[in-house]
């Protein structure tokens, strides 16, 4: 039996494969809609080449980035449970995916405990960053959360951290809950601190942003991010 264990969200290429043999390939445009929240919907996609969003929208058009995906890396496996989808996904590019059904990836998981232990073990992953989001909205005002959104999406590259992720401010407010315009003041106080730089459409971050972590919800205060809640960006979801 293959060992193909990882702690990281990628499949390594001969598990990859033993997918490609259980499911059909499929080929999407960009912008294409793969998943939509509340579906009833089984499939699980694992993408070959491509990248998409996954994300939730409000009944107001309101929109939340829970992540991006690349090669290697799947979604789509809560449908395992049988109930509807819990979020969004849309290809940012042209995308290539494995597509199986719940039935096809349960005989899979069944033949290949290696699989149903990655699949574990992104789950946990997936857990902790949930109980980590939660506590960031929580406990961290916008300045915060985006610096841990930074940290979290660097890549150490020849010395450096580089986020490769194209990121739009406004993808930035999506995944912190803020609006653009709060999210380029932080953005311009960084770069004017000498923290983060950008070349081209990439980020780098110069120097450690762990220091510059504040905490700003006060039990004397009562609020927090004012600023943002009577200012937040609304925009309809992306299609």
């Amino acid at each position: 039996m293959p060992t193909h264990l990882s702690h990281s969200g990628v499949l390594d290429k001969a598990l990859l494969q033993l997918m490609v043999d259980k499911g059909g390939t499929k080929s999407f445009p960009a912008n294409a809609m793969l998943i939509n929240e509340a579906d009833t919907t089984d499939s699980i996609y694992i993408i070959l080449a491509g990248r998409v969003k996954v994300f939730g929208t409000s009944e107001s058009g309101r929109e939340v980035i829970y992540n991006t995906l690349g090669p290697g890396e799947y979604f789509g496996e809560l449908s395992l449970d049988g109930k509807p989808r819990s979020a969004s996904v849309i290809t940012l590019a042209p995308t290539n995916c494995i597509v199986v059904s719940s039935a096809q990836l349960r005989d899979f998981l069944a033949e290949y405990p290696d699989f149903a232990l990655h699949l574990i073990y992104k789950l946990i992953d997936l857990l902790r960053r949930k109980t980590a989001n939660i506590k960031s909205l929580a406990l961290e005002d916008v300045h915060g959360r985006i610096i841990r959104v930074l940290e979290s999406l660097a890549q150490d590259e020849n010395g450096r951290k580089v986020i490769h992720e194209k990121l739009t401010q406004q993808d930035l407010a999506d995944r912190v809950g803020a609006s653009r315009e709060m999210v380029n003041r932080v953005l311009t106080q960084l770069s004017n601190s000498g923290h983060i730089s950008t070349e081209g459409r990439h980020i780098v971050l110069l120097k450690p942003l762990s220091s510059l972590h504040p905490l700003t919800t006060s039990p004397t205060s009562g609020k927090r991010d004012s600023d943002l809640t009577s200012s937040r960006h609304t925009h309809p979801p992306a299609r």
